[in-house]
């Protein structure tokens, strides 16, 4: 069921384009009304002429919010993926970087996996892929969240329709979309099987939320299919896909996937006998550092929102693939 007082039109600019404490450009949650805003800031932040991604690959990632690639890992890095996850699984037990479904208690995410397996240190910090957000980005970049989402065959959950820069913004004190999650297939990504769908466009667009953020609310809408706080109005997912339509992400294992992170996606559950996993990492610019959170009383765990660190500190976790160790 759709919201209360939800706004079936795109409103006008808010006034200003500052980032800050000040004046906030993306404010959302606190009220029962949501809407849908234009977006103040670009997608690509510079003029993008050093990089890896072409002039039309550049291109594309603007106008429809992501990039797909394949050939980022090979087979040899996939298995020793898939190796690490079931020891990090066995060693973590009950950790809370572990969430679970509620429907049986399987894997659903594990966050931080940049700092708990070398093996994807390594893989998210090498240059073929850094480069690509540096590109973006316009600015040296660090690693703001990593995390496995898993979708075991006939049992994988659905994720909800939700811009991450949404949650970002208020959950973590993100100022502005100056940042781009880095999706790294582990398996095949088919369209039957829980693929993402991205509506092409909307991270022109910023989608506020209705509602409060409670208390340590990340506990819940971890672990939830629909958040109740955080997730759009089913009007305005739907004034979205009318607007822009539904693109289907698939690709083989080993494939990449670049996408803004206002842009509006969501996953379906996964009832065939093909697992679907995906790594994830999400670089965000050093000039983006999070400040105080924008709707939520305190910040979420470091495991899900890494701050910004020393320069040289962060250049030698670099040079040494092992970006955010502690």
């Amino acid at each position: 069921m759709a919201r209360e007082a939800s706004s079936q039109t795109i409103s006008p600019a808010r006034s200003g384009t500052a980032v800050g404490r000040d004046v906030d450009v993306y404010r959302t949650r606190g009220t029962g009304v949501s809407s849908i805003e234009p977006r103040p800031h670009p997608t690509v932040w510079g003029d993008g002429d050093r990089g890896p991604l072409s002039p039309g690959a550049l291109s594309g990632y603007e106008g429809r919010g992501y990039h797909l690639a394949e050939g980022a890992l090979t087979s040899e890095d996939i298995d020793a993926c898939r190796d690490e996850l079931a020891h990090l699984t066995l060693r973590l037990g009950d950790d809370n970087r572990i969430i679970r479904e509620r429907s049986d208690g399987s894997i659903r995410s594990i966050f931080d996996v940049h700092k708990l397996s070398d093996v994807v240190a390594e893989i998210c910090s090498r240059p073929q892929i850094v480069d690509v957000a540096r590109q973006i980005l316009d600015d040296e970049v660090y690693i703001h969240q990593s995390r496995i989402n898993f979708k075991p065959g006939f049992a994988g959950g659905p994720f909800y329709w939700h811009s991450d820069f949404e949650t970002w913004h208020a959950e973590d004190g993100m100022p502005a979309p100056r940042a781009l999650s880095v999706s790294l297939a582990l398996t095949p990504n088919r369209s039957d099987n829980g693929a993402l769908m991205i509506v092409p466009g909307s991270h022109k667009h910023f989608m506020s939320c209705a509602g409060k953020t409670p208390d340590g609310y990340h506990a819940e809408s971890l672990a939830s299919y629909r958040p109740p706080v955080g997730t759009p109005d089913e009007a305005q997912v739907t004034q979205m896909a009318e607007k822009y339509g539904i693109d289907t992400v698939t690709g083989p294992a080993g494939s990449v996937l670049y996408f803004d992170s206002n842009c509006l996606h969501a996953s379906a559950g996964n009832i065939t006998p093909f697992p679907r996993s995906n790594l994830f990492v999400v670089f965000n610019s050093r000039a983006n550092a999070l400040v105080r959170p924008f709707a939520s009383a305190s910040p979420r765990p470091q495991y899900l929102a890494n701050e910004v660190m020393d320069p040289q500190r962060q250049q030698v976790r670099w040079q040494n693939a092992s970006v955010g160790r502690s």
